[in-house]
This record gives C-alpha cells, sequence and structure tokens, in this order.
C-alpha cells in the first residue's frame, strides 16, 4: 500500500469553536488512534488541522483577514495596543494547538514533524507560494500542517492562509488518492444549516449542485463551508476519492478510504 492520504480535521471538530483556545482531548485522541491504525495499515498520511477557538476568535476580532489597518484597534480593546501584537499571539496560539495534535499521534506511536505556514508560506488563496514538497519525504513521519497567519507580499502585510487552500495544493500537486475534510457537528454535507430540523445530508454533491449552507461570519475568518467546497470540487478534478464527514465517527473516515463508502458527503466533478 503506497496511497497518499491528505486528511483536513477541521477546526470545529478538535476545538470549541467559541470559546477561546478551548481544545476537544477527547475528539484529537479518536481521530490519532484512527491515524495510527491507517498509518499501520500502509497508508501515506499528511495532515492539516484547522484553527478553530486558537485562531478565529483573536483574528476576526482584530481583522487580520483584511490585512493591516493602520491604526486599527476593535471598539473592545483587551490587553493588546495594534495588530502586529495579536499576528503574534495567534501564531503561538495556532503553535500551541499544533503541538497539542502532534502530541497526541506521538501517544499513539506515530512520529510527525509540524511545517507552520508562517515558516514556509507566503500569501493567501490557492496561488499562495511556497514549497509544497517540503510535505513528500514523509515515509517515516506523518507531516503536519494547518491555516495560520502568514506575511503577503502585495501591501496588505498579512493576512490569513486557510488549511483548505493549503489542502488543495497538497493534494492536486502530490497526487493524492484520498481527500478527507473530517468536520464536527454534522455528517456531511447538509441541504440546509444543520441546526435546522428539515436539514438532510446530502450524500454525494458535484459543484453545480445548490445548497443553503451556514457561513457564521461572527467567527470564522476564511470561508467555512463555502471556501472547503469550493476547494472540494477542485481538488475532485484530480483526485478520485474526495468526502466531507463527520469526524467525530472516526470509522467513517476509515470507510471512505478502504471502502470509498460511508455515511457522509462524496465530492463528485
Amino acid at each position: 500500500m503506497d496511497e497518499l492520504v491528505v486528511l483536513k480535521l477541521g477546526g470545529g471538530l478538535i476545538t470549541e469553536k467559541s470559546e477561546l483556545c478551548t481544545l476537544k482531548p477527547g475528539v484529537i485522541n479518536k481521530l490519532a488512534k484512527l491515524i495510527s491504525k491507517l498509518t499501520g495499515s500502509g497508508y501515506r498520511i499528511i495532515l492539516v488541522h484547522g484553527a478553530g477557538s486558537f485562531g478565529h476568535l483573536k483574528a476576526k476580532k482584530w481583522n487580520l483577514h483584511e490585512g493591516y489597518i493602520e491604526g486599527f484597534k476593535p471598539d473592545d480593546n483587551d490587553e493588546f495596543s495594534k495588530q502586529s501584537e495579536v499576528v503574534e499571539s495567534v501564531r503561538n496560539d495556532m503553535m500551541l494547538l499544533n503541538e497539542r495534535v502532534v502530541n497526541s499521534l506521538q501517544s499513539f506511536g506515530i512520529q510527525t514533524k509540524s511545517f507552520p505556514p508562517h515558516e514556509w508560506a507566503t500569501g493567501v488563496g490557492r496561488n499562495f507560494s511556497g514549497n509544497i514538497s517540503i510535505f513528500e519525504n514523509n515515509d517515516e513521519y506523518i507531516p503536519v500542517t494547518f491555516g495560520d497567519v502568514v506575511n503577503c507580499n502585495d501591501g496588505t502585510v498579512f493576512g490569513i492562509l486557510s488549511g483548505d487552500d493549503i489542502c488543495y495544493r497538497i493534494a492536486t500537486e502530490m497526487g493524492a488518492n484520498h481527500m478527507i475534510f473530517a468536520m464536527g457537528g454534522a455528517p456531511g454535507l447538509m441541504t440546509k444549516p444543520p441546526s435546522m430540523p428539515d436539514s438532510k445530508l446530502i450524500r454525494i454533491w458535484s459543484g453545480d449542485m445548490e445548497f443553503d449552507g451556514e457561513h457564521v461570519s461572527n467567527i470564522d475568518v476564511t470561508g467555512g463551508i463555502y471556501l472547503k467546497l469550493d476547494c472540494a470540487k477542485l481538488i475532485a478534478l484530480e483526485v478520485p476519492n474526495v468526502w466531507i464527514v463527520d469526524g467525530e465517527q472516526p470509522t467513517r473516515i476509515l470507510e471512505a478510504i478502504l471502502s470509498g463508502d460511508t455515511i457522509g458527503t462524496k465530492i463528485i466533478t
């Protein structure tokens, strides 16, 4: 077995997204155990995780997704005095989240190597600059990266590079066999926001199908489900097995990879 799996763990899956820097350790450990099964079966894994409450809350409050704004301060100011301080704080928080994810993987005997995007990537969106080949040598360890605040060369000074855009580049440039987006709070893509009682699972989705999505604009600074789907449909043009599944049910990740069939949403062209 030498198939490459790019696995994205959503920020809302591994953290309490509305509570600053709050983990879901039980979920993280279940996912780490699942990843150990995949590596034990010979799959090559590249792991990308979201920011959740370790990135979005501060970034949203300080408008980091809009880049440098001279003299900007939020109405309810906190311990920071300028955006540059928040950029460093969010990066430190993301390194802490990454450390917790890596520690869980290592507790299951998985060797890892982390690649913080602010150290290797510049710019935002799918056309960001960065050497994707750093993820190639993963026979002895699992490369791990994540959404991050990165430097930009277009006058904005800095911006938010989404983990979904990173997944697009890694999956398409490295010839992945599987791209799995593991989310929290829903079994997959829904016809309406998951909180609505008449919302139903969309089992198969292509780019021309409509749905009534939910973007939590008061928290999220990347694009939520809309960005994820935009990346997923482009990935599906080159990667044969692309899924959105409930990461709180790790066996569905395993089923999607092993059999190509599970409860979730398969993305097709």
